[in-house]
């Protein structure tokens, strides 16, 4: 880590601190800490040291390399190391690899960042003791299933996507959850990404009536739609997932609608983000959830002490404050509620609608 980041992050955590206390709790985090995850990982680190120094705990940090071996030697170096729970990972190779080793030392894994299914699908056949922040992968389609139909019952909608496997899935949960209301789509189509221009696409979207469109593709590919929609005359709204956050060359029109879960930092108030900007630390990225996994693991390991149970039976049963809100867990380890919400886009940046 570079000089300059220690010390603020040093800073940050007199900074945050509320005091030390006497009967002191450890926990680990596992974060990438080197290569081309380097600085999520920074960010997770950042987190973590605020929420540890917030609650009087002892924070134990290894690199777990988003990769396997990374994640294993980090799972055996934070059990060597006596910590009670660890929160972190970004990657599913390397959670998956931690797994096994957690399992068999009896320590809990709150993850704020992987996303994939099959991590809590298989946690009883397994035996991980794994809980996770993040939505799942699969929260995103049927969200979009749930809200869109509701929102665009008096229009005429279509629905195209990329030919991916992704794009796909997300359009067709929007087509079965339409039927299932009892409409029908204008046009369906797929069409060809990454093109320079859509008109032809824009021209079939008008002659068949349609107002309103998702697209299960990437940011740019809607931008474009929209863009050479504008300039034909027609007037359509564009909807997509969560793609539409990533950075982009060509601007997206205002108005473009986005279901997608809420930025973090949109979760916390006022006098919390004053907190975090006051100590020269900027909640973006991977801090906020880090805080809050760290938080999770800390308050369960308490809870735990004081009734004499393991933290994973207070993961299990409990709800957590945390500085996004209250958190707690279903029977497979995922979010009870995460909220995958729509947004507008309002020309500079999407906010929630509702």
């Amino acid at each position: 880590m570079q000089p300059a980041l220690k010390t603020m992050l040093a800073a940050a955590v007199l900074a945050l601190a509320g005091g030390a206390q006497a009967d002191t709790l450890r926990v680990g985090l596992a974060a990438p800490l080197d290569g081309p995850f380097a600085l999520l990982g920074a960010q997770m680190r950042a987190g973590a040291e605020i929420a540890a120094a917030d609650t009087g705990a002892e924070l134990v940090v290894a690199d777990d390399q988003c990769t396997a071996e990374g994640g294993e030697a980090a799972a055996q170096e934070l059990a060597e190391a006596g910590v009670a729970a660890v929160a972190g990972f970004l990657c599913l190779e390397a959670i998956e690899a931690a797994l096994p080793v957690f399992r068999q030392a009896g320590i809990a894994v709150v993850t704020p960042g992987v996303r994939a299914n099959g991590l809590t699908d298989r946690r009883v056949r397994t035996g991980w003791l794994v809980w996770r922040l993040a939505p799942r992968a699969d929260a995103e389609a049927a969200a979009i299933g749930a809200i869109l139909p509701r929102q665009w019952r008096t229009e005429h909608f279509a629905i195209v996507d990329d030919g991916t496997i992704h794009g796909r899935e997300l359009a067709e949960s929007l087509r079965l959850a339409a039927e299932i209301a009892g409409l029908k789509p204008v046009f369906l189509d797929t069409y060809r990404p990454q093109m320079e221009n859509q008109i032809g696409l824009v021209g079939r979207l008008a002659r068949a009536g349609a107002t309103h469109v998702f697209v299960g593709g990437d940011r740019d590919d809607i931008a474009i739609m929209a863009r050479d929609a504008a300039q034909l005359g027609h007037a359509l709204t564009f909807a997509g997932g969560e793609a539409l956050r990533a950075p982009g060359d060509v601007p997206l029109a205002t108005g473009t609608l986005m279901i997608a879960p809420p930025e973090w930092v949109d979760r916390i108030d006022g006098d919390t983000l004053r907190r975090f900007t006051e100590a020269e630390i900027v909640p973006e990225g991977y801090v906020l959830p880090a805080h809050a996994a760290v938080t999770v693991a800390i308050e369960a390991l308490r809870r735990a002490r004081a009734e004499d149970l393991a933290p994973a039976d207070m993961l299990a049963r409990e709800r957590f404050e945390t500085l996004v809100g209250p958190v707690s867990f279903d029977d497979k380890g995922d979010p009870a509620r995460f909220p995958v919400i729509l947004h507008r886009y309002d020309g500079e940046r999407f906010l929630p609608t509702e």
